[in-house]
């Protein structure tokens, strides 16, 4: 019997749409719970009783921490997708490929050598770094040629120890270590009105990863399929570093460093949906905003009234899923 294809696709579109519509509510529930935690007391009955103040903290720090929290683990996570697309590894992703550690020495660079710069200019010397840093990533993996899917994050992390250490050693030298704490460790405590707008940029290049999700699909399936397909490997393949480059860069700049949820959240995702990237896209910037904001909650309140840095809440999860990752893939592979 000749299956219906149509059918099948629809069946597969009403199961997409149903799973980002819980992720759509589940955001929606942990969204409005975030609004309201915090060492500030603001509640949703004194805000409609029209209390000034508790409106001004509500309106300055708290509706804008969200937005800077959906909008930088949404387009992580999406980050982490193409990058594990185009590489064919579910183990790559900026945090373990040299790409974060290669934007922040971009951006030590320009606050020591373009210290007067604007915060844009600082920004794009950091994509330059994250680009070049994410090509020699690469390039290390080509040559040596390994077929183990777990030693090519390993070759990634250890590029990326090498790039931290010239990191710190320059701003020991520069007297810049407590300022470079604040880039390697994404922290949203001090997001405020007027800080983080410059973040809508990867919620605008979420979308142009979107427009060329197909590409993506195809590019990771090799050079000479895609070029049977018609589609411009090298284009497709710069096209899907720089917006990680950019990506990953405006991230440090603007809240530091967040470790693993460019590969946490593709993880998770492509579990439950599969890997055409299309498909699965929404859905993974769904799950990195969730993941994140859950982490930003649990920062909050874990040591109430102090705060805990998302990035180390990020990290000590992450690596265990991570770990947790590595370990089912070895006894799957024993089997």
């Amino acid at each position: 019997m000749v299956p219906d294809v149509s059918h099948q696709a629809a069946d597969r579109r009403v199961a997409d749409l149903r799973v980002a519509a819980i992720g759509g509510l589940v955001l929606l529930v942990v969204g409005a719970l975030s609004l309201f935690v915090g060492v500030s007391a603001v509640s949703p009955w004194d805000l409609l009783a029209g209390d000034e103040q508790q409106r001004t903290i509500f309106l300055t720090s708290r509706v804008p921490r969200l937005l800077a929290i959906v909008l930088s683990g949404s387009a992580m996570a999406v980050a982490g997708l193409i990058m594990q697309g185009l590489t064919q590894n579910r183990f790559v992703a900026p945090s373990t490929a040299g790409t974060i550690e290669s934007a922040t020495l971009g951006l030590l660079v320009a606050t020591m050598w373009f210290g007067t710069a604007s915060v844009l200019g600082k920004m794009l010397v950091a994509v330059v770094f994250a680009l070049v840093g994410t090509g020699v990533f690469l390039a290390l993996v080509q040559r040596l040629r390994f077929s183990d899917i777990i030693v090519v994050p390993l070759v990634g992390i250890m590029f990326g120890a090498v790039v931290e250490a010239t990191t710190d050693f320059f701003a020991f030298r520069a007297d810049l270590l407590q300022t470079l704490a604040a880039w390697t460790t994404a922290d949203f405590s001090a997001t405020l009105r007027g800080r983080y707008e410059l973040l809508y940029l990867v919620g605008a290049l979420t979308v142009v990863a979107y427009r060329y999700a197909d590409r993506f699909t195809v590019a990771g399936m090799g050079r000479d399929h895609a070029v049977n397909l018609g589609v411009d490997h090298r284009r497709t393949v710069t096209i899907g570093l720089g917006l990680v480059a950019t990506v990953s860069a405006v991230v440090v700049v603007v809240v530091g460093a967040i470790p693993f949820l460019g590969l946490v959240a593709p993880n998770v995702t492509t579990m439950i949906v599969g890997d055409n990237v299309r498909r699965v896209l929404p859905v993974t910037a769904l799950t990195g905003a969730i993941v994140l904001l859950v982490c930003d909650i649990l920062g909050r309140t874990i040591r109430y009234p102090f705060e805990i840095p998302v990035g180390t809440v990020m990290g000590v999860i992450g690596g265990a899923i991570f770990i947790g990752l590595i370990a089912r893939t070895r006894f799957r592979d024993a089997r």
